[in-house]
């Protein structure tokens, strides 16, 4: 299940504000507003997103609304590559679009600052740290309300550009989870072709949800080639006890080495970690390929620079 995105919430939330005062009056939707609906809230994959444009175009829904459809469908599923590539859609109907015409804006300058942030997301995606800040600045200044759904791009931007110049000690030793020995990244990472460092904790409720999710993962990434190593930020003993409680009474085999951080000098602060499920793709030198959450697409993309054959597995339905 996607969770909703702060700015399509905003977004969304804009024309019913006043609605809201009064009493609701249930009517049965036309096939016209039914198409539309379902548009707008289609999130299951991009063939049932595409198959419902179909069926609203036949019913006369507009251009612009089905640009909206898709804008929301890739910002909830946090598809930036998909995003980026409406650019040129939205610089298409930049000059021509009518506030009548559009379903989830509430004003011009909401529309307008949607175009910088879909620009901003396009220059992030090229590495173009100067036109990114451009542009998100512009968005934020047009629509400041919507700064909760901007502000985690530019931590995510300042990130990147942060660890072009980070390189991980993989000769360290660290203690293992499960037992007192100790154990270095580079004698787990051998001559694999790259080392995945997933960052988890007993503590996090999104962590034990998915914790079956990235056992499929890690067993993938392991057939190949690459090794995969689950590191506990937190050193105190509880969350160590109930780290250890966690993974011996999961019933599947555990894949991959697990670890615990250092008092001195952690990796999860050199690493900037700060909320966990995080992952962190190393290469064979200890170069940072990726560091972010493990649902975003940028992680897959790195995984299959590094081996083409490495395909995002189907999640458990549950």
């Amino acid at each position: 299940m996607v969770m909703r995105n702060v700015l399509t919430a905003f977004l969304l939330g804009t024309p019913l504000l006043f609605a809201q005062l009064e009493e609701p009056v249930e009517t049965p939707l036309t096939p016209k507003e039914d198409a539309l609906e379902q548009i707008l809230s289609e999130r299951e994959s991009q063939e049932a997103l595409d198959k419902t444009i179909v069926e609203a175009r036949k019913l006369g829904i507009s251009d612009q609304a089905i640009l909206e459809a898709r804008f929301l469908f890739h910002v909830d599923r946090a598809e930036d590559a998909e995003i980026a590539a409406l650019l040129p859609k939205f610089l298409e109907r930049e000059e021509k679009f009518e506030l009548s015409d559009s379903e989830i804006f509430g004003s011009v300058d909401d529309w307008q600052a949607v175009v910088e942030y879909v620009r901003a997301i396009a220059a992030m995606q090229k590495g173009d740290k100067d036109a990114f800040k451009h542009h998100i600045t512009e968005a934020f200044w047009l629509s400041p309300r919507q700064g909760a759904a901007f502000a985690p791009h530019i931590d995510r931007m300042r990130l990147m550009d942060a660890m072009k110049a980070v390189r991980v000690d993989l000769e360290k030793l660290y203690p293992n989870t499960l037992d007192d020995e100790s154990t270095s990244l580079e004698s787990i990472l051998g001559d694999r072709k790259g080392l995945l460092l997933h960052f988890w904790s007993p503590w996090s409720r999104e962590c034990e949800a998915t914790l079956p999710d990235f056992f499929l993962t890690a067993e993938h990434l392991a057939e190949e080639g690459v090794a995969v190593i689950s590191v506990l930020p937190e050193t105190s003993a509880k969350v160590k006890t109930d780290a250890k409680a966690m993974l011996v009474s999961t019933e599947k085999k555990i894949p991959g080495a697990w670890i615990v951080d250092t008092k001195k000098a952690p990796i999860s602060n050199k690493l900037r970690i700060q909320n966990v499920p995080a992952v962190v793709l190393l290469s064979p030198e200890g170069e940072v390929l990726y560091n972010g959450h493990p649902t975003n697409e940028d992680f897959w993309k790195a995984l299959e620079k590094l081996s083409p054959e490495i395909k995002r597995p189907e999640m458990r339905d549950d």
